[in-house]
């Protein structure tokens, strides 16, 4: 009885009934990997929904302290997930929960009250550091030495700026090198997690990760068919096989008065903005185009073709265009 009621005890932390369940259990990292995801998707969101309430505010508004109202946001939504129950929203939605591996029982431990706030401090302040590293920085560069001479206070805030340059380098090596320990062992993705000692673990027994292959195979199947398309249309001569099928259809007059119409067409629109076109230029077909278009094609690729016809281009070169004052009257 008695150990039955240390049992209940330790599991009491849990968010609602908890089932025994071996915390040695191993998670996939792809579960523990999601889960993340799924915090900083939400967090977005949040802030999203906070920022479009100063929408029709002064613009830049909440620029200033937008570090600080993003830590505040976040300390939060810790304190109503992860301080209760041990757990965060992405991990709950995984049936996922934090275990205290500094417990000596066998036994599902919740995370202690210290461990909770370090996690939250060693995330979420380290976060806002982050982001505050670079005004940090130029506040050290810009204050003065005050009673020291100027020579010491220079040195004193290279000093500074030196110090946190390395405390950032080293915290940054320190994670990569965290993660890919956990690519290796699949424990502790966040170095946080691994400072505190709070490893993820099942909060349900028997979870297992469903995965809808027909989902997938008909995602890879459209990514395949699209990027095979993606090489074959440009193989393929559009305005030559248009003509073909119309010829086929409508016959070879048809055809010939639909052909007469597209030329006097391509004199009168941009082959690119579709509009009158401005300063004409052409560059070696016959199509025209508007000078700015054409240009500002040519200057982002070198390797410019038509667009219509596909002949390779040339320097655009002004066209001499005869209007006939009688037909347009």
């Amino acid at each position: 009885m008695g150990s039955e009621g240390k049992d209940s005890k330790q599991t009491a932390g849990g968010s609602g009934p908890q089932t025994d369940v071996d915390p040695q259990t191993p998670v996939l990292r792809i579960n523990q990997l999601d889960a993340l995801e799924l915090d900083s998707a939400l967090e977005h969101l949040l802030w999203t929904q906070f920022s479009q309430c100063f929408h029709n505010w002064h613009p830049g508004l909440l620029t200033p302290v937008e570090p600080e109202l993003r830590a505040l946001l976040q300390l939060l939504l810790w304190r109503f997930t992860l301080y209760s129950s041990s757990t965060t929203v992405g991990q709950s939605l995984l049936s996922l929960r934090y275990h205290n591996i500094h417990s000596s029982s066998h036994h599902y431990t919740p995370l202690s009250r210290r461990q909770t706030v370090g996690l939250a401090l060693l995330t979420t302040g380290a976060r806002w550091l982050q982001e505050r590293l670079y005004s940090l920085r130029l506040l050290l560069g810009l204050s003065a030495g005050g009673h020291l001479c100027e020579r010491d206070g220079s040195d004193l805030q290279q000093g500074l700026r030196k110090c946190l340059t390395l405390v950032s380098g080293v915290a940054q090596l320190a994670s990569l090198i965290n993660f890919l320990v956990f690519l290796r062992k699949g424990r502790y993705p966040v170095l946080a997690e691994r400072i505190v000692g709070a490893r993820a673990v099942f909060s349900k027994p028997n979870v297992v990760r469903d995965v809808t292959y027909q989902y997938m195979n008909r995602e890879l199947l459209w990514h395949g068919f699209s990027e095979f398309l993606i090489f074959l249309l440009p193989l393929i001569n559009m305005r030559k096989l248009k003509d073909n099928v119309s010829l086929l259809v409508f016959g070879r007059e048809n055809s010939d008065q639909k052909t007469a119409a597209e030329e006097r067409r391509l004199v009168t629109v941009c082959g690119l903005c579709g509009e009158w076109p401005t300063l004409p230029h052409t560059v070696g077909c016959r199509h025209v185009f508007c000078y700015y278009c054409i240009k500002s094609h040519i200057i982002s690729d070198a390797t410019l073709t038509c667009p219509n016809c596909g002949a390779e281009a040339a320097p655009p070169e002004p066209v001499r265009m005869d209007v006939e004052i009688i037909e347009m009257l």
